[in-house]
C-alpha cells in the first residue's frame, strides 16, 4: 500500500474538518426549518445580539468570517423577511446600521434552541471537547494569520 504523504494527510485532516462543519450545518438548518429560519440568518441575528444593536454589516462579515457580499446578501434577504432593518448611520451618512425588529427578535429565541448541535457535541467527553477547542483555536488563529490578520485585535467568538 502507497505511504500517505504529510501534504496529503493535512489534507485528509481538511476534508474531514470539512464534512464536520457541513453535517453539523445540515443538522441545525434541519433544525431551525420549522421556524423558516436558515441557520446563515441564525447566525447573524447571534451576531447582532451579541455586539448591539446598530451593527454594522462589516462588523458581521468580520464576525463569521464571511465576504461583505456574502453578508450582504444575506442581511437583504433578512429584510425582505422582516427580521431586521437597515438605516443610515447618523453621523457618517455612507454607513449601515443593521438592527433587529421584533420578528427578528422572535427568531432569535427560537434559534436559542440547538438542541442538534447539543445532540452532535455530546458524543465527546468534558476534557475532549476543552482540547478539541484549544485545538479549533490554534488552526483558527494560524488560518488568520495566514490571511494577514491579527486574531488578537479580533473580538472573541462568542456569539450568546
Amino acid at each position: 500500500m502507497p505511504e500517505v504523504s504529510a501534504v496529503d494527510r493535512d489534507y485528509n485532516l481538511w476534508v474531514l474538518l470539512h464534512q464536520v462543519s457541513d453535517i453539523i450545518f445540515n443538522a441545525r438548518e434541519a433544525e431551525l426549518q420549522k421556524y423558516g429560519l436558515p441557520a446563515t440568518q441564525a447566525e447573524v441575528l447571534f451576531v447582532i445580539k451579541a455586539i448591539g444593536d446598530k451593527v454594522t454589516p462589516a462588523q458581521i462579515s468580520r464576525m463569521i468570517y464571511r465576504r461583505p457580499h456574502s453578508v450582504s446578501g444575506i442581511i437583504d434577504r433578512m429584510v425582505k423577511a422582516g427580521l431586521v432593518k437597515k438605516t443610515k448611520d447618523l453621523h457618517k451618512k455612507n454607513l449601515i446600521r443593521v438592527t433587529m425588529t421584533a420578528k427578528g427578535q422572535q427568531a432569535y429565541k427560537q434559534a436559542l434552541g440547538r438542541k442538534s448541535v447539543q445532540k452532535i457535541m455530546a458524543s465527546l467527553s468534558e476534557f475532549e471537547r476543552q482540547k478539541f477547542k484549544s485545538l479549533l483555536e490554534t488552526l483558527r488563529n494560524k488560518g488568520l494569520k495566514e490571511l494577514g490578520i491579527d486574531p488578537k485585535k479580533l473580538p472573541p467568538p462568542k456569539f450568546v
